[in-house]
């Protein structure tokens, strides 16, 4: 693993040690005087439990005043953690013959510039996700983002093959950094539809979902307020709101949000926890009637919350931008609505509550689409198969089994 685990919850990894200890990478990097001490002082911030400790606090972390961290990183070899990336090639160059990778797919493209070294380390591929790299850039003061984006377009140069999220994101990653197209694959993103619990869309009291980071970026302050909109109709007073997610960086954000509720006569009817989204998601969906999560001013590159209410046979509602029409026309379900202004929502989920046959409609299948489009299985096949254009060895695909997307190119990316 790099810099941090994937969740507070995850276990530490046996037989691969950390790299890239995210506490030390950050104190070596900030004062100088460290980074002249031998590497074996800072192990023990490599440890499991500090590292555990600091991925608490990793959601609220933003890219603002680490643009030199950023900068540095996207250097590779050229910056201030170049000892770290030889340790890294260290390792894999000390692997076995047969355990070392035959491609090495990079998380995101904020690794970009471990890309040259790898490859000369190992003699494989090297492919990079293209996932919301966009959210850490447009925290940059203006003149540091765009020193930000040049070198990585100059890095950029070293991956065989990236891989977005959507077709929409690499469109807009295209455009960012100056890729081709043809060096930009898409592949939806894919789960287990079995993790997850069905829910009944006739239960009563009918709940609305949001399951999202809990921020005004991903526009819960206008969920609330579209809520609040659609409990004024009567017939919907019973209506019931539901959100979990990460916190937002806003102090008092949330104790608003909560005012805003209770002084409109709702805070008995809506629950929000920031602790089910990571402690009981799954029981957290099969109790929403629909789910709705108005986004920001910029689209996310996917919005894996959306198939994960499919999974649960929950029907969604969502703004037409980014990567919902594409989901919704892989899916063949999902409403979007116009805007994500709270009244547009609100119209839309009073249409969809008061259509029981829609909503059933939604509910059977957004969880085919779940077990076929987006299921795991989709999403291997049509990574392995971008693995082998690549010229991955090791690696093995059904050519009639199902992929998660045929392909992409940026006059079709929205036609799919």
């Amino acid at each position: 693993p790099l810099y941090l685990p994937a969740t507070v919850a995850m276990p530490r990894p046996t037989d691969v040690p950390v790299f890239y200890g995210a506490v030390s990478l950050y104190l070596r990097h900030r004062f100088a005087a460290l980074r002249r001490l031998p590497r074996a002082w800072f192990a023990p911030l490599d440890r499991w439990s500090v590292l555990r400790i600091a991925a608490r606090f990793a959601g609220t972390t933003s890219a603002r005043g680490l643009e030199d961290l950023t900068l540095s990183m996207l250097r590779g070899r050229e910056g201030r953690q170049a000892d770290e990336l030889a340790r890294l090639c260290d390792w894999l160059r000390g692997l076995p013959p047969d355990e070392r990778p035959g491609a090495i797919l990079l998380s995101n493209a904020l690794l970009a510039g471990l890309a040259s070294e790898l490859k000369a380390a190992v003699g494989c591929p090297v492919l990079c996700w293209l996932q919301d790299e966009h959210v850490w850039f447009d925290a940059m003061a203006p003149d540091l983002r765009a020193a930000v984006v040049k070198v990585l377009a100059a890095e950029s140069r070293a991956i065989d093959r990236f891989v977005a999220a959507s077709g929409y994101y690499a469109e807009a990653m295209s455009q960012m950094i100056g890729l081709p197209p043809e060096r930009i694959a898409v592949v939806y993103p894919g789960l287990d539809p079995g993790g997850y619990r069905l829910t009944d869309v006739n239960r009563r009291p009918r709940t609305i979902g949001f399951l999202s980071r809990l921020a005004p970026a991903e526009g819960f302050d206008r969920f609330v307020a579209a809520y609040l909109m659609l409990r004024r109709e009567p017939r919907f007073a019973d209506v019931r709101l539901a959100a979990t997610g990460g916190p937002p960086v806003e102090r008092g954000f949330l104790k608003r949000q909560a005012r805003r509720l209770s002084e409109a006569g709702a805070g008995a009817q809506a629950e929000i926890s920031v602790s089910r989204f990571t402690e009981d998601r799954a029981g957290f969906l099969s109790e929403l009637t629909l789910l709705s999560v108005p986004g920001g001013a910029t689209p996310e590159a996917f919005g894996y919350y959306a198939i994960e209410a499919m999974a649960a046979g929950v029907p969604v509602v969502l703004p037409r931008q980014g990567a919902f029409p594409e989901i919704a026309a892989a899916a063949g379900c999902g409403i979007l609505a116009d805007d994500a202004r709270p009244a547009t929502l609100a119209r839309a989920w009073a249409a969809l509550l008061d259509d029981p046959v829609r909503l059933r409609h939604e509910s059977e299948q957004g969880r085919r689409a779940a077990e076929t489009v987006f299921a795991h299985a989709s999403t291997a096949n049509a990574l392995a198969r971008v693995l082998m254009q690549a010229g991955a060895t090791g690696v093995d695909a059904d050519p009639r089994g199902p992929i998660s997307v045929a392909g992409w190119s940026l006059r079709s990316s929205t036609s799919r």
